[in-house]
C-alpha cells in the first residue's frame, strides 16, 4: 500500500507519518519524502528549499517532477514490490497545490505530468492535515521547524492558496483522501489516521 502525507508547512504531517509508523512496529513500512530522498533527489532538494535559489515557476516545477521520477523509480516501486507499505511525505497533490492552485499552473497539465513523472504510480491512501495558516506559521515559529526554505519567504496569502488547493483536491479525489483536522492532539490525530488506514488494509481493530 502506498500512503500519503500532504498538508501546508507546520501542519505536522512529517510528525504524524513517524508517530503513526512507530504505532505499527512489525508492518514493514518504508519511510520516504519528496523531495529528496533518492541520490539525485537529495541535490535537487538542496536547490529547489535554498531561499537563495531563484527559479521560474516551471523551472521549479520540472525538477521537482525530476525529484519524482527518480524516487518512484529507485525507492518507492522497489519498495511495493517487496511487500512493503510505504509512507511518503508529499507527492503529486503538493505539486498540485503548489505549483497550480498557488503559483497558478494549469492543473491538467500538471496532472499529466505527474503522471508521467511518477511512472503512473498513484496513491492509495492520501492523509490531508489541514490546519489553519496562521496556527501553521506560529507553530513553525514555537516549534523551531525545518523551515522550507524558498517557500517561508511568501506571504500567507501564498499558504491560504496551498491550503485551499489541497482542500480542493480532497474534494475532487474524495476517494483517496482522508482529511484530518491538524489542530488535534497528536495522540487523537494518530489514532484517527490508524482507523482509517486499518479499514483501507482490511484490518478489523
Amino acid at each position: 500500500m502506498f500512503v500519503t502525507f500532504e498538508g501546508i508547512d507546520g501542519s505536522g504531517k512529517t510528525t504524524l507519518l513517524q508517530a503513526l509508523a512507530k504505532q505499527r512496529q512489525g508492518t514493514k513500512i518504508c519511510l520516504t519524502r519528496e523531495p529528496g530522498d533518492s541520490m539525485l533527489g537529495k541535490r535537487l532538494r538542496a536547490i529547489v528549499l535554498d531561499a537563495k535559489t531563484q527559479l521560474d515557476a516551471r523551472a521549479e516545477l520540472f525538477l521537482f517532477l525530476a525529484d519524482r521520477a527518480q524516487h518512484v523509480a529507485e525507492l518507492v516501486r522497489p519498495a511495493l514490490a517487496r511487500g512493503e507499505i510505504v509512507f511518503c511525505d508529499r507527492y503529486t497533490d503538493s505539486t498540485l497545490a503548489y505549483q497550480g492552485a498557488a503559483r497558478g499552473l494549469d492543473q491538467e497539465t500538471l496532472l499529466a505530468l505527474n503522471r508521467l513523472a511518477s511512472h503512473g504510480l498513484e496513491p492509495d491512501l492520501t492523509f490531508l492535515l489541514d490546519l489553519p495558516v496562521a496556527m501553521a506559521q506560529e507553530r513553525m515559529r514555537q516549534r523551531k521547524l525545518e523551515q522550507e526554505g524558498r517557500f517561508d519567504g511568501y506571504d500567507a496569502s501564498f499558504h491560504e492558496a496551498v491550503r485551499q488547493g489541497f482542500l480542493d483536491l480532497a474534494k475532487r479525489f474524495a476517494s483517496r483522501f482522508s482529511v484530518l483536522d491538524a489542530s488535534l492532539p497528536l495522540k487523537d490525530l494518530v489514532s484517527a489516521a490508524d482507523t482509517v488506514l486499518s479499514a483501507r488494509l482490511g484490518i478489523d481493530d
